[in-house]
């Protein structure tokens, strides 16, 4: 299998500390941050991830006080492997759409410490992705809020950043804003101050540990209708004016699942609050930042005394879904999108065993093999089909496995292990990978190792071929001699061709 392509590694980030101000006037916005770096190799540039940025300033001071400034441009090669976007800040290149590179004066050694600072400016953009604008309407009006969605690879149209989600780091946020404009991000707001008549500035507390797919930013004109969980957690549901009424439901199913999780992993949930906002444009049905779950409306929103059962049913599940990920993703992340699996597969049937733990009459595991199962029967009966573990080289190639396989055959492998090794030992060995790698990231091989080590069963041995080779088995059963039944598998296809070239482990 290929490696990822991934940043050179001469540098490595600890924290970032990121100013932005949005402009709705020109749909722009502007920004600051400050990245903590080690110096791991000795180096002369610093590559980082950047897309539809423009960097107009970048310096780095080291520890000791001392400025490290970039380098004239007339000692820089203006080629690489194409031909380079020039930054307005001197020395900064991008041989990619992607990246940016920044040349320094002199070089950094091994073992120094500094920080990075630049400043930039953005695009607002209508791709719902990065940092963009939503359209709300109401009463014939319309206005824009500023939203993010960075998963999975679109921090960098935000800032300028290792955007990698193995490069976990802790954040500092200040969102410059409309005195008449909500903020929100990760964590709860630590102080807010007037800039001018128009503007305030509004910081947040810190975050922990965390990969920059999770960092999250929601400005705008919003309500909400909160409460406190019973461990003590602050939830909130934000909605554009008028609809709060339509968050009671989903704020009803959300304090009850996240305490339920606390408790379900041997984990307390970590951060001092959780928001869930309804976004009027995105792409997705939710997304799980950490702290800050952002909503397509319809996943979010529903009139509890007329709103059918299936929509109820539709948000419960995706409220579900994307508190698990609090856990299963945000506090233990995938190390690459190799094993994307590990979140939208895990998450998707845990959030299914919540709601069925708190809504019995709904019948969820029947539901369970009709949406879950059955599409991943139909999809992976296909020649086309792929593994669960696909090898993702370049990060470009992350949407393509957001599909049912990830999710629905994820899920249904992660049902299959539960029925084999029993409840009881499954939960001992998912909260023993968590305790273990909790503010880092893990593969597939870590959760096979915990769960082996919980139930004493080669877990890794059986499951294997599950995740790494495509399709399903179809096992026969003919008559042998005398009494003896002599069974037989192979790959089902849909198209009724012969498959025989892997061997599944089936316990009969």
């Amino acid at each position: 299998m290929s490696e990822p392509e991934l940043l050179p590694a001469e540098v490595k980030p600890s924290h970032y500390d990121v100013t932005l101000q949005p402009n709705f006037d020109d749909f722009t916005f502007s920004g600051t941050v400050k990245v903590n770096i080690e110096v791991i190799k000795a180096t002369e540039t610093i590559t980082l991830h950047a897309t539809d940025i423009a960097i107009s300033s970048a310096i780095v001071t080291l520890s000791d006080g001392s400025v490290v400034k970039t380098a004239p441009k007339g000692l820089i090669s203006m080629t690489g492997p194409s031909k380079a976007t020039v930054h307005a800040a001197e020395g900064v290149l991008s041989f990619t759409d992607e990246t940016a590179t920044i040349h320094l004066a002199s070089q950094l050694t091994v073992g120094q410490k500094g920080v990075l600072e630049m400043t930039f400016k953005g695009e607002l953009n209508d791709k719902m992705c990065g940092f963009y604008r939503a359209k709300a309407q109401q009463d014939g009006k319309e206005w824009y809020m500023a939203v993010t969605q960075h998963e999975p690879t679109d921090c960098r149209r935000t800032m300028p950043c290792f955007d990698e989600p193995a490069l976990k780091c802790t954040f500092d946020v200040t969102l410059v804003v409309s005195k008449a404009q909500t903020a929100l991000s990760n964590m709860p707001v630590k102080s807010t101050t007037d800039k001018d008549a128009d503007l305030k500035v509004v910081s947040f507390e810190r975050t922990p540990l965390m990969s920059t797919y999770l960092l999250a930013l929601v400005v705008g004109l919003l309500e909400c209708v909160e409460t406190v969980t019973e461990k003590g957690v602050k939830y909130a549901v934000y909605t554009l004016p008028g609809l709060t009424h339509q968050g009671q439901f989903a704020l009803g199913v959300g304090v009850k699942v996240l305490d339920f999780f606390s408790d379900y992993f041997g984990e307390e949930y970590p951060l001092p609050k959780m928001d869930m906002v309804a976004i009027p444009d995105f792409s997705a049905g939710a997304m799980e930042n950490w702290g800050l779950v952002t909503y397509r409306e319809t996943a979010l929103l529903v009139d509890d005394k007329t709103s059918p059962l299936v929509s109820k049913q539709r948000v419960a599940y995706v409220v579900a879904h994307e508190l698990a990920h609090q856990w299963f993703g945000n506090l233990v992340t995938m190390e690459w999108w190799t094993d994307l699996w590990l979140n939208e597969g895990f998450a998707t049937w845990v959030g299914n065993f919540a709601i069925d733990h708190f809504y019995k009459d709904w019948d969820i595991w029947t539901q369970f093999v009709s949406q879950y199962t059955n599409r991943a029967l139909a999809l992976d009966s296909l020649k086309s089909s792929h593994p669960i573990e696909v090898p993702v080289k370049k990060s470009s190639e992350v949407n393509e496995i957001f599909d049912e396989i990830s999710y629905c055959k994820g899920a249904a492998v992660i049902m299959m292990i539960t029925n084999y090794l029993g409840m009881e030992k499954f939960q001992a060995g998912i909260r023993a990978y968590l305790k273990k790698h909790k503010y880092g990231n893990a593969r597939t091989v870590d959760l096979w190792r915990a769960l082996t080590e919980a139930s004493g069963k080669d877990v890794a041995e059986f499951m294997g071929v599950w995740t790494k080779e495509v399709g399903y088995p179809v096992v026969s059963v003919s008559r042998g001699e005398g009494d003896a039944l002599v069974l037989s598998q192979e790959r089902f296809l849909s198209n009724g061709e012969s498959d025989t070239k892997c061997t599944w482990w089936v316990p009969v």
